[in-house]
């Protein structure tokens, strides 16, 4: 009451001093109105008067009868406003007059500074009103009649309209005043029940919807703030760490209680193979691999992924469990066998030739069949299996990587509802129009809103999925919360922009720059100030490698005092080569490079060198250091960690980043050389700017881009998700203990 009270002072003070203002306007306007009235009035009582008295007095002034003049005139001014009378010859002389009279009067009346005659007179004694008629006989004028009226009476009316005005505007103040405090505390109480409803997503209540139609305008903007401020919380509570492997073991062990953390992906961190020399361990070239491997490192978790190597089945125990990594075990890898039906139709097939083309809209035609999707739902299951298998507890943290298992989230929180389930799809959403051609969009759908969190790599991509949801399925959107509740339970859908570990005591062993440009030129047998353009890139169709191979060829025809001194390296890993569209893209490639070396090839130098072949983490930092630019051109990709890494790498600071547009670093690495990989002829500028780019600007951009890269590290990615499940698995007990009180209460009730 006294914060209403408070309120509705503020508009009370202007109020009551906008009421008193007017009031002092209106008064003297009031008084004026009034004089105007009553001197209109004595005026035509005057003319009243004077046609009375002016036959009769007409024929005593011919026979000069004093006696009866004067009796005629004291009979008139009986009448209490008629205060005097006089008769005045045509001379201008008064003749006859009652005593009365003010002896400062005289037949002349007085006049203003511009020559008006004035009708009102202010004498010691009052006010009066003066007004002068002629007097005829026969039509002749034979003088004036003179009449003076009593203005006191108009002064007092005047007074006592002073005094009801003041009193009406008084009562007027003080009845809006009430009106004014009953209604700012009925407002405060519905604004204030507004805004909790709108804090608790319930919109607006019910006792106050008579202010439905004010607050509405607000809601979205109040959600959107609250959302801009949780947002900017997260990112502060990030900002403020320095994230790294112990800051992450520090938050599972404060935040999460220590609870336990088991990553599900295809694709594993390490590969087992057998070789002439023995059983050999690699690691793949997986932006996956390369994101989610330092996380486990930190957390110390169970890593459950398909067991595709040649000697996978060699090195694990009983429970298919392996240390990894093999130096230096720091997590538990448990692999899954896959039949070759199943790795036919789940990986090769739905996944790869269904969801991936259609998610990354690479203008290669989805292929769906009931058989993959099948085999899709059934690994899913395994997986499921495998996850409740390795659980300890009954609500672990599982973070679901990428697209492989869309089902994945929905089949454990069956199994382990109180698990917190962290979905995050690596690539990218499509708008709801591209995703509707899915033949089982809607279970897709389902299966990951059983996530408790699923996070894409943009605020587009997450708007892409929640406007497909409310295209395909019945839930109830939070658009300000980015919130869907579906089947009683409530998924955020929330971006993290992935990112790589920034390298640290690794980085002094490292060549130096000097010797990794000698070392990378020599192999390759180019001089010493060969110019060198690189790309790291699997061999997929979305990487934009035909692209980039005929921006060159453009390059070489634009600049031809390039030819024998610039050079691409594209360093291409063999993927999916079992599928046709992939198969077909390896053609197309090693055609096209071998195209364009035989156009311009010179001696020994060729223009495109072609390494379709994998290559470990340390020898890709080698050709990063080496380069003097790094080219990307996917034609769509979730981030692109390629990029990412080529700025770690360059302590240097110096090189060039050309980068497509279509790639979430892309959002960014604004200091990048932005393309759009379709516009060849762009392509080809960008890569002759970043070649003869002066030092100072490499430095300038490579610096801004270094910081960013540093600052926002795998760590700080993995860390925010948790922080956020962690503020969420709190949420979840507060909420079960508060429902436990009142089913307590209720019990004690009954």
């Amino acid at each position: 009451m006294l914060r209403s009270l408070r309120l509705s002072s503020k508009f009370l003070i202007p109020l009551l001093l906008a009421l008193s203002a007017l009031a002092y306007l209106v008064v003297p306007l009031i008084d004026n109105l009034t004089l105007h009235w009553f001197v209109r009035d004595l005026d035509i009582r005057s003319q009243l008067v004077a046609k009375t008295l002016s036959e009769p007095l007409s024929d005593m002034v011919r026979r000069n009868a004093r006696g009866k003049i004067d009796a005629l005139f004291a009979q008139a001014i009986q009448d209490e406003r008629l205060y005097a009378l006089a008769f005045c010859d045509p001379a201008g002389r008064i003749q006859y007059k009652t005593r009365t009279m003010p002896a400062t009067l005289e037949c002349e009346l007085p006049a203003d500074a511009d020559g008006r005659t004035q009708s009102l007179i202010q004498l010691p004694d009052g006010p009066l009103h003066l007004a002068k008629r002629a007097v005829e006989f026969d039509g002749q004028r034979i003088g004036d009649l003179l009449l003076v009226h009593d203005m006191s009476f108009v002064v007092r009316r005047s007074s006592d309209t002073r005094k009801y005005v003041i009193v009406l505007f008084g009562v007027l103040a003080g009845i809006v005043s009430l009106i004014t405090v009953f209604m700012a505390h009925l407002s405060w109480r519905g604004w204030i029940a507004g805004v909790r409803a709108m804090l608790h997503g319930e919109g607006i209540v019910r006792p106050f919807n008579q202010y439905q139609a004010e607050v509405q305008p607000l809601v979205g903007d109040f959600h959107a703030l609250l959302r801009a401020l949780g947002e900017e919380q997260r990112q502060r509570d990030a900002s403020t760490l320095d994230w790294s492997p112990d800051t992450l073991r520090q938050l599972l062990h404060e935040s999460l209680s220590g609870d336990e953390v088991i990553v599900v992906s295809n694709r594993e961190p390490y590969i087992h193979t057998d070789t002439e020399n023995g059983i050999e361990v690699q690691r793949p070239a997986s932006g996956l691999i390369t994101a989610v491997e330092p996380v486990m490192r930190a957390c110390s978790g169970t890593w459950i992924a398909h067991g595709s190597g040649s000697a996978d089945r060699d090195t694990v125990d009983r429970m298919d469990h392996v240390a990894v990594p093999p130096d230096d075990p720091a997590y538990t890898l448990r692999r899954i066998w896959l039949t070759k039906e199943e790795e036919q139709g789940y990986y090769k097939g739905f996944a790869n030739e269904g969801l991936w083309p259609l998610c990354l809209i690479a203008h290669v035609r989805p292929v769906f069949r009931g058989s993959d999707w099948e085999q899709y739902v059934k690994v899913n299951r395994r997986f499921a299996d495998a996850v409740v298998e390795e659980a300890r507890t009954d609500n672990p943290v599982v973070l679901v990587q990428d697209y492989h298992f869309a089902l994945l989230p929905k089949l454990i929180r069956e199994r382990l509802p109180r698990a917190t389930i962290i979905t995050f799809w690596h690539i990218p959403w499509p708008n709801p129009e591209s995703f509707g051609i899915c033949p089982w969009r809607d279970q897709i759908l389902e299966g990951l809103l059983g996530s408790t969190i699923l996070g894409f790599q943009t605020r587009y991509h997450c708007n892409n999925f929640l406007e497909t949801v409310d295209r395909f399925l019945e839930t109830r959107i939070e658009h300000d919360h980015s919130t869907v509740s579906y089947g009683g339970r409530r998924t955020r859908v929330e971006h993290y922009p992935i990112s790589i570990h920034w390298p640290g005591d690794e980085a002094r062993r490292w060549l130096p720059v000097t010797d990794c440009r000698r070392k990378i030129r020599e192999s390759l047998r180019m001089p010493s100030d060969h110019l060198m353009v690189l790309g790291v890139d699997r061999l997929d169709y979305t990487k934009g490698i035909p692209e980039r191979f005929q921006a060159m060829e453009l390059l070489f025809e634009r600049h031809p005092e390039l030819i024998g001194k610039a050079t691409l390296v594209q360093i291409a890993a063999p993927t999916r080569s079992a599928l046709e569209e992939y198969q077909s893209l390896e053609i197309k490639v090693h055609a096209t490079a071998q195209r364009i070396n035989e156009r311009f090839a010179t001696g020994a130098w060729r223009p495109i060198r072609l390494k379709a072949e994998h290559h470990d983490a340390s020898a890709l930092i080698e050709f990063y250091r080496a380069c003097d630019a790094c080219l990307i051109t996917s034609l769509h990709d979730g981030m692109n960690l390629v990029a990412k890494e080529f700025v770690s790498a360059r302590d240097d600071e110096r090189g060039t980043l050309i980068l497509s547009q279509f790639t979430g670093a892309a959002r960014e690495l604004h200091e990048a050389l932005i393309v759009n990989p379709y516009h060849i002829e762009q392509i080809a500028d960008a890569i002759y700017y970043a070649l003869k780019m002066p030092h100072a600007e490499q430095r300038e951009r490579m610096r801004s881009m270094r910081a960013l890269v540093r600052d926002f590290n795998i760590y700080r990615w993995a860390g925010r998700m948790l922080l956020d499940a962690s503020r969420l698995r709190q949420h979840e007990r507060v909420a079960a203990r508060i429902g436990s009180h009142e089913r307590f209460a209720l019990r004690q009730a009954a």
